[in-house]
Parts: C-alpha cells; structure tokens; sequence
C-alpha cells in the first residue's frame, strides 16, 4: 500500500502561511490534521455567519429622548408595555419569595414534637 510522507518546514512556502508540504515525511494521519487544522483556521478568520451585513439604523436619540421626557412616568416603565409586564412580574415573584420565606421561618420556628 503506497503512504504518502509529507515534510512540514517552517519558513515561506507557496501558500505565504509560514510552512511548505513536502510529500516525503509524514503520516497520511498528520497530513489530515493539518488539513483540518488550516480549515478550522479559515472558518475562524472568516466568522460563522455567511450572510451580508445589514446597516443598523442609531435609535439611541430616539431612546434618549422618550426616556429623558418629563411625563410623570417612572423611568422603569417608560419602556411600554414589555417593561410594564416585567415590573409586574418581578413584583409577583418578589412578593410571593417574601410570603415563601415567612411561612418557612414561621415553619422553622414551631418544630413539630417526636411521637
């Protein structure tokens, strides 16, 4: 069965990357792994995502305005609807911690008696 060797020296070869093949040397194994090497150095240079990049319009004067209007609006809520059900939520699962965590203490507090 033929093997092809191949020789990596280090220096300038054809590919400009800093090394030349030379097919004399090394094991169709370590051939591979150069070759998933450089493709897995291509892919990382390049970046995942192929498609073209879209120009993002600035909403940051936008932003900066609705929020600094003086409208009697708390700042937290100024944001819509979206920041409103946050407010709500977080105010639910705060108040029903606090009840979670009195009804433990009070639990904690009257240790049942051994039979």
């Amino acid at each position: 069965m033929f093997r092809p060797m191949i020789i990596v020296s280090r220096g300038h070869g054809a590919s400009g990357r800093g090394f030349s093949l030379n097919e004399s040397a090394l094991s169709p194994q370590m051939f591979l792994v150069l070759i998933l090497n450089s493709a897995v150095q291509q892919m990382a240079r390049r970046g995942i995502c192929s498609s073209a990049r879209r120009q993002v319009d600035n909403k940051v004067p936008q932003k900066q305005k609705m929020f600094q209007e003086d409208n009697g609006m708390p700042v937290h809520l100024k944001g819509g609807s979206t920041d409103a059900l946050l407010y709500r939520a977080t105010m639910a699962l705060t108040v029903l911690g606090v009840g979670y965590t009195l009804y433990e203490l009070g639990k904690a507090s009257f240790p049942r008696k051994k039979d």
